[in-house]
């Protein structure tokens, strides 16, 4: 299947993943997930978001593999992914789409913090400013505000709201010359070129990894599995359309599988 062709996975998740943990000419190997809708649900409330246990069980033996790195790539800000996550040390962490970048130390989180432009600094808080009066007096519309983007989330809010305060948000992307990002219930507009694919290729070129392998739920993550090669392994978490080859029916059902991959690997 070449990239960009959106199609039913063929593969089966199991055998695909027995595959790679028993083929040590795989390696050294990059297993990279998503967080939201991958390894933890997806809840109104993003702050009340945590990795389901046998994710944080899987991610802990993957950690002391030989031949694997880790990463995880989220929409959410380095900051936040670090705190919801609790990666095990070492752990990769790409943030805002591949805008933040990071590693899980011993003592914390160790990163180089972003330097915008100053036209870009002024691009972000007009981006805001846009935002804010797009969510203003919709129910259950709010905005997030990151280091080098701002966001409108819908998901609480009533249809009517949602549709509303997303047309404005595209619209405001579009007049200030930004590129609006779609997500589920959320438009996240940078004021940097990333996306999720970007990032993925450039820390693979990194550690000279000879597979990847990458699990994502939402359209975001459509931008990671179109970069990666058919010999790599993709996994749509959920349902929709994907080019990914691989699925797995909710976070739940993909963490058991990642928790039986990671024994397998260990053993």
């Amino acid at each position: 299947m070449s990239a960009g062709t959106v199609n039913e996975p063929v593969d089966d998740l199991t055998a695909g993943l027995a595959d790679l943990a028993a083929d040590d000419a795989r390696r050294p190997l990059l297993v990279a997930l998503d967080f939201d809708g991958t390894l933890s649900p997806l809840i109104d409330d993003p702050d009340l978001s945590r990795m389901l246990p046998r994710g944080a069980e899987a991610l802990t033996v993957l950690a002391g593999a030989a031949g694997v790195a880790l990463a995880l790539v989220s929409g959410r800000s380095l900051v936040d992914l670090h705190r919801r996550s609790a990666a095990p040390v070492g752990t990769v962490l790409i943030g805002s789409h591949g805008g933040e970048r990071g590693r899980v130390g011993p003592y914390g989180l160790e990163r180089d913090a972003i330097r915008l432009e100053p036209a870009q600094a002024e691009l972000l808080i007009r981006l805001g400013s846009g935002l804010t009066a797009a969510a203003r007096g919709r129910d259950g519309v709010w905005v997030q505000n990151k280091p080098a983007a701002a966001v409108l989330h819908t998901r609480m809010a009533g249809k009517a709201d949602a549709a509303a305060a997303t047309t404005l948000a595209v619209d405001l992307a579009s007049s200030l010359g930004a590129e609006a990002m779609r997500g589920k219930d959320v438009v996240e507009i940078s004021v940097l070129h990333v996306t999720k694919g970007e990032a993925l290729a450039a820390l693979r070129d990194e550690l000279g990894a000879v597979v990847v392998l990458y699990a994502g739920d939402d359209t975001t993550d459509e931008h990671a599995f179109e970069v990666l090669a058919p010999t790599d392994v993709t996994i749509k978490v959920g349902a929709g359309p994907t080019v990914a080859r691989l699925r797995a029916a909710d976070p739940s059902s993909f963490c058991e599988h990642l928790a039986g991959f990671a024994r397998s690997l260990a053993g």
